[in-house]
């Protein structure tokens, strides 16, 4: 059976039987899928969760798999397994999936069932099951397009699908979803609340579920992060008790991302982003103005900064006008 040369012929040895979603509590966009539905179909099995921005980056991927092979018979499945607190929230969850454009079946795994079922470990991972319900293919993490893709198109002609597109199929990235720049990201994952917190460096360190007031240190090494104001740190969020609160951070990459969350009361908060203490019109991210300022309205992943040019150690600062929003995870690109 022959396959074009963007499409070479791999070998893919059965890695496991593909787990069913028994365990999945709600469906999005589809009734929930059986393994009597999925018969006969080449299934890609996508675990993310909404905020994460390394999954984020695969999306474009995903969503040019099912638009282009699903009118072949492909069945795309996102998992969301939630990391966070706010993504236990269903309307969270919606609200995302259509802001991202995310139109094929998502199974709700709040109580991670099908994350145990399928023994995974990571956000993002991938898992390609062939028409007889096996696993020939994984991936965790982001990259390895290319060779999913091929997966995906040897799998769909040994089930005896005919005319599939000879090009791979077109990928729109829009905005947070641009690749990173892997060469500048010097700055790693980091967790606000104290249940995973690195390079805290405010004095006196942190309190758990207590307010306090907060300083941060007149200089920063990079990759060291400060609280200063009143605020309540918890074991995923830190909580800005009363405006003018700020979080500092000296980072090493192009783009600067935190996870965000608006009051408890579903207020908004407003806040205002600075680079080495100044505004920087030009690096200024999705989610903020010109003027470094911006509006946390929903709990989702905030894009801050994005730089053009040289990137070099910055020391980012974003301080709360308003109380009450809570930050959970800063990342980078």
């Amino acid at each position: 059976m022959n396959i074009n040369k963007l499409f070479s012929r791999l070998h893919l040895p059965v890695e496991s039987r593909m787990p069913t979603f028994a365990g999945a509590t709600e469906w999005l966009n589809s009734e929930p899928l059986t393994p009597t539905a999925l018969q006969g179909k080449v299934v890609v099995v996508d675990f993310w969760t909404y905020t994460c921005i390394n999954w984020l980056r695969t999306l474009p991927y995903i969503r040019a798999w099912a638009d282009t092979y699903g009118k072949h018979g492909l069945v795309v499945v996102g998992v969301h397994t939630p990391e966070f607190g706010v993504e236990h929230n269903i309307e969270n969850v919606r609200r995302a999936a259509h802001d991202m454009g995310v139109v094929y079946p998502v199974a709700i795994d709040n109580d991670y069932a099908v994350w145990d079922a399928f023994a995974n470990q990571y956000w993002p991972a991938l898992y390609i099951a062939d028409a007889e319900g096996h696993i020939r293919h994984h991936h965790f993490g982001e990259g390895g397009y290319e060779r999913s893709e091929n997966v995906i198109h040897q799998l769909l002609t040994d089930a005896g699908v005919v005319q599939l597109p000879d090009d791979a199929a077109p990928v729109d990235a829009r905005g947070i979803e641009i690749p990173a720049d892997w060469d500048n990201v010097r700055s790693p994952e980091t967790y606000v609340g104290l249940g995973r917190s690195e390079g805290f460096v405010s004095p006196g360190g942190g309190a758990f579920d207590e307010p306090r007031v907060y300083t941060a240190p007149s200089r920063l090494h990079v990759n060291e992060w400060a609280l200063a104001g009143s605020w309540t740190l918890g074991r995923e969020e830190a909580v800005n008790n009363e405006a003018h609160g700020r979080i500092v951070y000296r980072f090493h990459a192009r783009d600067l991302h935190l996870i965000l969350e608006p009051p408890a009361h579903q207020a908004s908060a407003r806040f205002r982003v600075l680079l080495d203490g100044h505004l920087d019109a030009d690096a200024h991210g999705l989610d903020v103005d010109e003027y470094g300022n911006g509006v946390v309205t929903e709990p989702r992943l905030y894009q801050l900064i994005r730089q053009h040019g040289h990137i070099a150690d910055r020391l980012f600062e974003i301080e709360f006008f308003d109380p009450g929003a809570a930050a959970l995870c800063f990342t980078f690109g």
